[in-house]
C-alpha cells in the first residue's frame, strides 16, 4: 500500500475534525509528519507513549470544530464562483518555473481548463476549473503553501 495524495488530503481532513494537534503515520516507508496549528516545531513523542486522548468530562459530541485563521478575503462582486484547492500541498501558476500562467485575470475557462498545479509530496496535481466562465481574481500566491478548501481563484461564470 502507498500514499495517494487524496489519502494525503483525507488524512488532513480528519485531523482537522479531531480533537488531535499532530498525527505522525509510516506506511511501506513513507513517513508522514502533520501538525497544525503551530508553527512552532512538535515534541518527538517516547517510544510507546500514548496518544493524547480527549478529556474523559468532554464527550465526543461536544468537541468544538477548530476555526481556520487564515484570511478570507470576499469576492470583489457578487455571483462569482469559486475555485477552491483539493489538496493541502504548494500552489503553482505555471507548468514550470519561467513558463507562462496556466490563467490571468480575464482568461476564458471552461470546467475542464488545468488553472494551476498543487504540489503534494513531489507530486504535481492538475486543478481544474470546474466552471465555464472568466476568471476574476487569482487570490493563491504562486509558490505558497494552501489548504484544502482554499479559494485559490474566482471565476465570473457564464450564463
Amino acid at each position: 500500500m502507498t500514499l495517494t495524495a487524496k489519502d494525503v488530503a483525507e488524512i488532513m481532513r480528519l485531523l482537522e475534525q479531531s480533537s488531535f494537534d499532530s498525527l505522525s503515520l509510516e506506511i511501506d516507508g513513507v513517513k508522514l509528519n502533520v501538525q497544525r496549528g503551530s508553527a512552532a516545531p512538535a515534541r518527538q513523542p517516547e517510544p510507546f507513549e500514548r496518544a493524547p486522548q480527549p478529556p474523559a468530562a468532554q464527550p465526543a459530541a461536544e468537541l468544538q470544530p477548530v476555526q481556520s485563521v487564515r484570511k478570507i478575503t470576499p469576492p470583489s462582486e457578487p455571483g462569482l464562483a469559486e475555485v477552491a484547492s483539493p489538496l493541502l500541498g504548494i500552489f503553482y501558476r505555471a507548468p514550470k518555473p519561467g513558463e507562462p500562467p496556466f490563467v490571468e485575470v480575464g482568461s476564458k475557462v471552461t470546467e475542464d481548463t488545468v488553472v494551476c498545479i498543487i504540489e503534494v509530496m513531489k507530486l504535481m496535481n492538475s486543478v481544474r476549473a470546474g466552471v465555464k466562465g472568466e476568471v476574476v481574481e487569482i487570490l493563491a500566491l504562486n509558490g505558497a503553501l494552501v489548504e484544502y478548501g482554499e479559494v485559490l481563484l474566482r471565476v465570473r461564470p457564464e450564463a
